[in-house]
């Protein structure tokens, strides 16, 4: 610390000479120097830094205030996007809802239509046993017909001779005869 006040006090004893040099000292020269170039950065940079800071500040302040826009604008399409979705979901919970009604007609009506097309078809069925019932009926009755035809036949055959015979059939001409003689 002593060196350090010997160089201040050995300043006041320097000669004011005209020539220029080196001074070998560095424990003398060293704090000079660096008080020198700290007032000439603090007196010129000031300004220098001043305006470096304040150009950051505002920056800072910028961004700030676009991110406080640009979080307004995205609050806002989050509420729009929000009341957006409230309005699809109860879309989708209407559409759900008739839907399921719909469905619900459907079933009934294919139920309804079901139950038709099986009431037709039980008529088909009764109509059609029906009508197997009087083609077997008629069948039936055409067999016992030509069964009793030829038992008839075959009985008339068996008991008529030849001379009966002829006399049946002159007596159903004579019938015809007469019946003609009627409708002249």
């Amino acid at each position: 610390m002593k060196n350090l006040t010997d160089s201040f006090v050995s300043l006041v004893h320097w000669p004011f000479a005209g020539s220029f040099g080196f001074n070998t000292d560095i424990l003398a020269t060293n704090p000079i120097n660096l008080s020198v170039v700290l007032g000439v950065l603090i007196f010129f940079g000031k300004g220098v830094l001043s305006d470096l800071l304040d150009n950051r500040k505002l920056r800072i302040l910028n961004s700030i205030r676009n991110s406080e826009e640009l979080q307004g604008g995205a609050v806002e399409r989050l509420e729009k996007a929000r009341a957006r979705l409230r309005k699809i979901e109860i879309e989708a919970d209407q559409f759900r809802v008739n839907g399921y009604s719909e469905i619900e007609r459907e079933k009934f009506n294919l139920i309804n239509s079901t139950y038709t097309t099986l009431d037709q078809l039980e008529n088909y069925k009764n109509e059609t046993i029906h009508f197997e019932q009087q083609r077997a009926i008629n069948q039936v009755r055409q067999r016992v017909f030509k069964q009793a035809l030829q038992g008839a036949l075959g009985t008339l055959n068996s008991c008529l001779n030849k001379e009966l015979h002829l006399r049946t059939i002159s007596a159903n001409i004579g019938m015809f005869g007469a019946m003609k003689e009627i409708t002249d």
